[in-house]
Formats: structure tokens, C-alpha cells, sequence
């Protein structure tokens, strides 16, 4: 008999969402949200569905969740972080620590709209509408369940963080607080976006023609986000950083490049086209790109692209992990030719462009790429 090692194992985490009894989704991504079929899920009281896509890694975990026409979900505490992004519906989310003082704030919410839950404080959300309510999780679950391994002391622990949670009236009103980049990108400061798809974001002409980015630093977590948009007839330059970053469209339509870094800058030309991965996509995909693969992210709608990164590692670096750190230190924004892991346009594969304009091409859209000479390898 074939002894079992200890990579084949479960972790504590995997485990855990195998004993919950809904649904695990595996694979690259999801191409649409509303397909995905949910099973009533009795810790939340509502229903729900893990993801372990293949860029996840342990770093982050994520589920959907549903809640009922004019129902509401359990109360929930917990010892790790959560981002939640409304998929559709709407409602609102009480947020308290439980205690005598009855200290507690809460606030309605649409789709569109992303909000931190603060760390172990109890929270609660409510369908406030005629139709179900579905959610998008993304936790640090994996790595202190996995650190921990004893899931009764993360969700049964009474500790308050007053640090992060004050449950002052304004905690998720939006601000617009905004930190000027430091080599980096812009850092928006607020608890609470109410629609992402509508929000302000900032120039990040680094990353591509037209493209703006915004890095969201919600709650005093170690777990953040970014919004990213990007013209009509345009692409994002590829890039490649640690895993654990999950990617949510909310705007247009198109397709996402993937590849190890190990079939090179232009992988078509070195013979290693097999490798590189398509992901098609459109408003409510989400997937997650593997640690030090190349990606790259193309639009072929009619209207900006706009998209939703989960992840850790804020770049105003007040919360930084050592192990993003570590893992990130080139820099996403920095090319190749000076350390990076960004291949500029000059540099990227002839054969991504041709292909890119062939098919907006014929779906009628205009190319508006920039000009520019490709580089001798």
C-alpha cells in the first residue's frame, strides 16, 4: 500500500472547508458568478461555495455567499480578515463586538459596493430587497487556520481590537483620503467603497497605456485591494508577483494571459506557446493568477475595462506581510531590464499584440495601442 506524504495532506484550512459541507470550486476561474450553484451552509445560516483556484496557494481563501429575499445571515466573529464585494442585490451589515456596552454600527449597501470587515468584531448582514443577495468573501482564513489549526479558538475568541475597530458612526462612511504614491500607486483610506464600478481612481500609466489604478486600504488589514481600469482597444503590460491575488471583473469583456515566468518574456517565440493560459471574461469572472506567472490583462468590450484585485500587502506599507514582502520585492511596476517582473510593450511577444488585434478586430472594436518598436532579445 502506497504510504501518503505530507505534501498530499490536507492542511488545517482544507480540512476545515471540506467539514463545512457546501461545495469547493477548483480550476483557473470562474467565467460567470450566477452559474455558480450554491448549497445552504449552516455556520452563515445562508448559502455558500468555496473557491481553491489555482493562484490561491494558502494565501487567501474565498467563498459565495447568498442570502435569502428579506432574510438575514447569522451573526459571525472571527480571527481573520474578510473583504466582502456585493454581487448583486441589496441590504445591510450590522458591525459590533458583541459586548454590554452594545457598541455597534450599521450600514446599507448595493451592488457594486466593497467593504472590510474589522478583525474578530461581529457582524451580521441583511437582504434588504425582493431578490437573493450574492456576496464574494476573500479571508486570510488559509493561513491562520493553518497556523492555528484549532478553528474553535478562531471563531470563538471574545478579544476586542479596539485598534482597528472603534464603532465610531462615520467607520464606513466613504472618505476620500488618498496617499500620494512613493514609487508606487495611489493608496485610497476608506472602510467603505459604495459602488467600485463608479469610483475615482488615480493615473498608473506604469502598468499600460491609460491604465489607472487604486489600491484600497480598508479597515487596518493586511488583506487589501486595488481598482484597475483601462481604455477601449487597449492592454495592461504583463507582470508577475506572488500568488493569492484574485481578480474580479466588473466592467467590460475580454481575456487574461497567463504563463510561468520560466517560458520567458515571449513565450511564443521560444516554442513555448502550450503553456500560456486564456482566460476569457466578462462582468462577474474572477480568477486568480499563480505565484511568478506572467499575466496580462486585455480588453475587447466596447466601454473601459474595469476590474477588482484582492490581496495583501498595501503599498503605503503600514501593514506589509514579511512573505509578500520577500516574495514582491522586485516590483510590479518595474521592468525586467532594471529588476522587475513588468515586461514593457517593447519587450512583450510580437505575437500577443497580432492576436489581440485580430480579435477586436473582428468584434468590431478599434485598436488604440500606442506605437512602439519591439526590442532585439
Amino acid at each position: 500500500m502506497e504510504r501518503e506524504t505530507g505534501y498530499e495532506r490536507d492542511t488545517g484550512y482544507e480540512r476545515w472547508i471540506r467539514g463545512e459541507g457546501i461545495p469547493i470550486l477548483e480550476g483557473f476561474g470562474v467565467e460567470d458568478f450566477s452559474q455558480v450553484e450554491l448549497a445552504p451552509w449552516e455556520r452563515t445560516g445562508g448559502k455558500g461555495a468555496f473557491f481553491q483556484l489555482k493562484g490561491m496557494e494558502g494565501f487567501t481563501g474565498m467563498y459565495m455567499g447568498e442570502i435569502a429575499p428579506g432574510k438575514s445571515l447569522k451573526p459571525e466573529r472571527h480571527l481573520y480578515d474578510k473583504l466582502i464585494y456585493i454581487l448583486r442585490g441589496r441590504g445591510a451589515t450590522e458591525v459590533g463586538w458583541g459586548s454590554a456596552d452594545g457598541r455597534k454600527v450599521t450600514f446599507e449597501w448595493e451592488e457594486g459596493a466593497i467593504f472590510a470587515v474589522p478583525l474578530n468584531s461581529v457582524h451580521r448582514m441583511f437582504n434588504g430587497s425582493s431578490q437573493p443577495v450574492r456576496y464574494l468573501a476573500v479571508t486570510s482564513a488559509p493561513i491562520l487556520i493553518d497556523l492555528l489549526h484549532e478553528p474553535e479558538f478562531i471563531f470563538g475568541c471574545d478579544y476586542t481590537f479596539d485598534g482597528r475597530f472603534d464603532a465610531a458612526s462615520n467607520f464606513f462612511v466613504p472618505t476620500d483620503k488618498r496617499i500620494a504614491p512613493k514609487g508606487g500607486f495611489w493608496v485610497w483610506e476608506t472602510n467603505f467603497v459604495p459602488d467600485v464600478r463608479a469610483a475615482k481612481i488615480d493615473p498608473a500609466e506604469s502598468k499600460g497605456a491609460g491604465v489607472q489604478l487604486s489600491c484600497l486600504q480598508m479597515s487596518a488589514s493586511a488583506l487589501v485591494g486595488h481598482i484597475a481600469q483601462w481604455p477601449v482597444g487597449r492592454y495592461h503590460k504583463a507582470h508577475h508577483h506572488q500568488g493569492g491575488a484574485i481578480i474580479l471583473i466588473v466592467q467590460s469583456k475580454g481575456y487574461t494571459l497567463m504563463w510561468p515566468k520560466d517560458a520567458g518574456s515571449r513565450p511564443y517565440k521560444a516554442g513555448r506557446g502550450q503553456d500560456v493560459v486564456k482566460v476569457d471574461w466578462k462582468v462577474g469572472s474572477f480568477f486568480c493568477p499563480p505565484t511568478g506567472w506572467y499575466h496580462q490583462h486585455f480588453n475587447t468590450g466596447s466601454e473601459p475595462a474595469r476590474q477588482l484585485a484582492f490581496r495583501y500587502n498595501s503599498h503605503s506599507g503600514e501593514y506589509r506581510l514579511g512573505i509578500g514582502k520577500a516574495l514582491n520585492l522586485a516590483g510590479v511596476n518595474l521592468s525586467t531590464r532594471k529588476g522587475g517582473t513588468l515586461i514593457e510593450y517593447e519587450d512583450e511577444d510580437p505575437q500577443i499584440r497580432i492576436d489581440y488585434e485580430q480579435e477586436i478586430r473582428a468584434g468590431g472594436v478599434v485598436p488604440q495601442m500606442p506605437a512602439f518598436s519591439y526590442r532585439e532579445d
